[in-house]
C-alpha cells in the first residue's frame, strides 16, 4: 500500500525543526581542507579597499555571498523569511527562497515567500523542484512563483536521492531535461539550476548548459545532507536505515566546482554545500565559483534574530576580505585567478 503522503507544508515544518535539533551532516567532508593558498607577505593592498563586490544577473551585490534556499510554506518560516531578508538587504547580498511548491498548492501559504517588503533591492532567487515538471507543473506554476516572490531569477532544485527515500517521494525524473530546457526557453528570467547537497557532475553540467541553464548551484556534498534530514522524519525502521545508507554519498563541494569549472568555462557557478566561513568561500571563488552559498549557519541565527543575521553575514564577509588580502587579491576577479595548493 502506497505511504499517505505528507502535506508539503508539514514536511517544511519538519525540515526546519530537524536541521535545527538533530546532526544532519553528510559523512563526507566538502573537500576544501585540502586546499589553501600561498600565504602573499607583501600584499601591496590596503585591507579596506578590498573590493568583494559583484555582478549577478543585474544585481549589485556588496560581497559574493548567498542565502541558499531553505524555508517556506509554513508558519515559522514566514518569520524566519523575513529575518533572512532584511539582513540580505541591510548588508547587499543575495538570497534564494525554500521551495514554493506548498504555496503553490495552497495559495494561503505564499506570504510565507513575500520578502520584497523587506528587500526591495536585493538579488533574490524563487524555487521549485524540477521534478515537479513532470507532476503537472508547466510554465504557468514557474510564473507563479517568481511573481509570488517578485523574484530575479528562479532556481529548479534536483533532489532525486532525497525523494527516492522518502515515502511519500516524488521520483519520475525521466525526461525531465527537455521539459527544463522548454522551461529556460520560456520563462522570461533566468533559470538556476541547484542540487540539494550531493553535487553536480561535469557530465549532467554539460546537459544542463545544453538546456539553457544560465547558472548552476553545485550544492555538493559536505554539508547537510537530506538522506539524514529524511531519516529523522522517517516513521518505519525500515525505511530509515535506507536514509542512513546514503550519508556518505555524493559529488564534494570542491571537486563539483572543479568538475563543472573544467567542462563549462563560461558557466556561472554558485557553490554550496558544507561552506562555513570566509575562508571556504574563498576557496569556492579561487576553484571557479562566483557566489558561495550557505543555510545552516543562517538559519540558526535567524531563529534567534535579524540582528544575528547580519553578524553572521558580517562576520562572513570580513573572513572573506582578510583572506583576498592575505593572498594578494584585492577584488573578486583577481581572487578567481588566485592558484589554489592542492594537499596531498
Amino acid at each position: 500500500m502506497p505511504a499517505k503522503k505528507a502535506s508539503t507544508s508539514s514536511r517544511k515544518a519538519d525540515h526546519i525543526r530537524i536541521n535545527l535539533e538533530e546532526d544532519v551532516r553528510s559523512a563526507l567532508t566538502t573537500g576544501l581542507e585540502r586546499y589553501f593558498f600561498l600565504h602573499s607577505a607583501l600584499p601591496e593592498l590596503d585591507l579596506e579597499e578590498v573590493d568583494l563586490g559583484v555582478e549577478i544577473f543585474g544585481k549589485q551585490l556588496k560581497a559574493p555571498l548567498l542565502i541558499s534556499a531553505m524555508t517556506g510554506g509554513s508558519e515559522e518560516a514566514t518569520a524566519i523569511n523575513q529575518r533572512l531578508a532584511e539582513a540580505a538587504q541591510a548588508t547587499g547580498i543575495a538570497m534564494g527562497l525554500g521551495s514554493q511548491r506548498a504555496a503553490i498548492e495552497d495559495p494561503k501559504l505564499a506570504p510565507s515567500f513575500r520578502v520584497r517588503n523587506v528587500a526591495p533591492d536585493i538579488l533574490l532567487f524563487a524555487n521549485l523542484g524540477a521534478v515537479q515538471l513532470n507532476y503537472g507543473y508547466g510554465l504557468n506554476h514557474l510564473q507563479r512563483a517568481v511573481e509570488m516572490a517578485e523574484a530575479d531569477a528562479l532556481v529548479l532544485h534536483l533532489n532525486a536521492l532525497q525523494e527516492a527515500v522518502q515515502p511519500e517521494g516524488d521520483t519520475n525524473f525521466s525526461g525531465l531535461l527537455k521539459k527544463i530546457e522548454i522551461m529556460c526557453k520560456q520563462l522570461p528570467v533566468p533559470i538556476v539550476v541547484k542540487e540539494v547537497g550531493w553535487g553536480i557532475s561535469a557530465e549532467t553540467a554539460k546537459q544542463l548548459a545544453r538546456a539553457g541553464v544560465q547558472a548552476i548551484d553545485v550544492a555538493g556534498a559536505g554539508g547537510t545532507s537530506w538522506t539524514q534530514v529524511e531519516m529523522h522524519r522517517a516513521k518505519q525502521p525500515s525505511q530509515a536505515r535506507l536514509a542512513a545508507a546514503f550519508a556518505d554519498w555524493g559529488i564534494t563541494t570542491s571537486e563539483s566546482i572543479i568538475q563543472v569549472r573544467e567542462a563549462l568555462r563560461s558557466m556561472r557557478i554558485f557553490a554550496s554545500g558544507g561552506v562555513r566561513t570566509g575562508v571556504d568561500i574563498a576557496k569556492c571563488i579561487a576553484l571557479g565559483a562566483e557566489l558561495g552559498g550557505m543555510a545552516g549557519p543562517f538559519l540558526k541565527a535567524a531563529n534567534q534574530s535579524t540582528k544575528a543575521v547580519v553578524e553572521t553575514i558580517d562576520e562572513l564577509a570580513r573572513e572573506l576580505r582578510v583572506t583576498m588580502f592575505a593572498a594578494g587579491a584585492g577584488d573578486i576577479p583577481s581572487l578567481q585567478r588566485v592558484p589554489l595548493v592542492l594537499r596531498s
